[in-house]
């Protein structure tokens, strides 16, 4: 298969997808921060699925990103990604710059995610889900795709994403995928390189963790979070951020009397990188 063609601007993706909607083909959007990995491709694998064309977005959006964090040094391969991809007949990649992006620098008018924006990731990376909700609402019209994939392990990000696009009346299907793992549990994330071998084997703890908080969801909240933060203690190179159980439907804390289909989040430090997960379960 060919490589994807690379497009760097607003203008020029509008129009080589422009006659390809009117001539009635389908467009799915994968957006991507790319350093592509398996997980990613699990996206792009279930978008040639469901649509006629396959559009995949590499943009280190800076918005998303706080004073102190790894913008600078996120890791960026636009060859290897565009190689990771040819065997998926990926039509376009879509890699605009910042400045293609935020010709005046940023933007005055910012998608903003409400008071769940504010919790767990939103606490630890202040303005960071004004970041993503403003680009994924930038990207989605630009593009106008039919489909939009995204993934389970950013839970929270999924949440509003799909609030965004119920309130907001955007005329796209959100597909969700399911966590991708490594063979030992560990969540395929980019910033997985980032970890040394000691390390690497730390990061385990975060879904032993929540292998843990399933086997106590009969005895109630307070189990599974004991349970979780237990196997989470053992790990000296793991320092938690936070671990928490939500209501799926609201995305808010759950109280000791909650009973049904909840998610355990987690989030921890793990060397030099910032993990999350998360899981579904049901209290009784």
């Amino acid at each position: 298969m060919s490589s994807p063609l690379v497009v760097e601007t607003i203008a020029g993706i509008r129009s080589e997808l422009e006659a390809l909607r009117s001539a009635g083909k389908t467009v799915a959007l994968v957006p991507t921060l790319g350093a592509l990995h398996e997980g990613h491709l699990a996206h792009v694998a279930r978008a040639r699925e469901l649509a006629d064309v396959v559009v995949v977005s590499i943009f280190v959006n800076p918005l998303q990103f706080g004073v102190n964090e790894d913008l600078a040094k996120y890791p960026r391969d636009l060859d290897g990604d565009l190689a990771r991809l040819q065997p998926f007949g990926v039509e376009y990649v879509f890699a605009p710059t910042p400045a293609e992006m935020y010709p005046d620098g940023g933007t005055q008018v910012k998608v903003t995610g409400g008071p769940v924006a504010s919790l767990f990731e939103g606490r630890s990376r202040p303005g960071h889900f004004d970041g993503v909700l403003t680009v994924v609402a930038k990207l989605l019209q630009i593009v106008q795709p039919h489909v939009v994939t995204f993934g389970q392990k950013d839970a929270q990000q999924l949440f509003l994403v799909q609030r965004m696009v119920r309130d907001l009346n955007i005329d796209v299907a959100v597909e969700v995928i399911e966590t991708v793992r490594e063979a030992d549990g560990v969540a395929m994330s980019s910033r997985n390189r980032y970890l040394g071998p000691n390390e690497r084997t730390a990061a385990r703890a975060l879904s032993r963790a929540l292998e843990a908080a399933q086997s106590a969801s009969d005895r109630g909240i307070d189990s599974v979070l004991a349970a979780a933060q237990a196997v989470l203690m053992d790990e000296k190179l793991v320092t938690l951020d936070y671990l928490k159980v939500v209501d799926p439907k609201t995305f808010l804390p759950v109280d000791d009397g909650y009973r049904g289909p909840a998610r355990v989040l987690i989030a921890a430090k793990v060397g030099p990188a910032r993990l999350i997960d998360n899981d579904s379960l049901y209290l009784n």
